[in-house]
């Protein structure tokens, strides 16, 4: 039963801002590490950023000033709130959970459909 549906992402004009959203389903959603991930053509997934269930946050030095990650385990909703975009952000976001009960971020074993984000002038 476990769903995450991405949604918010589109086209933005360098400088802007979008605001991602991963909305859960089929899990405690509180007790979870989520994440961020992207990956542009060409290159290597990368971890944008994760908060596990205490809310600790790691961010990717990239994105780092410029993303803030956060999550309301009332709505079972996590969001990516990024500003200052860049041409270099332009990839396909996906939303990851951790289920394996710990809490912190270990193992990503869930995964959305995927979002595109395309920043360009």
């Amino acid at each position: 039963q476990v769903q995450l549906l991405e949604s918010g992402g589109g086209l933005s004009q360098p400088g802007g801002s979008l605001r991602l959203f991963c909305d859960a389903s089929g899990f405690t959603f509180s007790n979870a590490c989520m994440g961020w991930f992207r990956q542009a053509p060409g290159k290597e997934r990368e971890a944008v950023a994760n908060i596990d269930s205490i809310g600790r946050i790691t961010y990717a030095s990239s994105v780092k000033g410029r993303f803030t990650v956060s999550r309301d385990n009332t709505l079972n909703i996590l969001y990516l709130q990024m500003n200052s975009l860049k041409s270099e952000d332009t990839a396909m976001y996906y939303c990851a959970a951790d289920l394996d009960g710990s809490g912190r971020c270990e193992e990503f074993s869930y995964w959305g459909q995927g979002m595109q984000v395309t920043v360009s002038s």
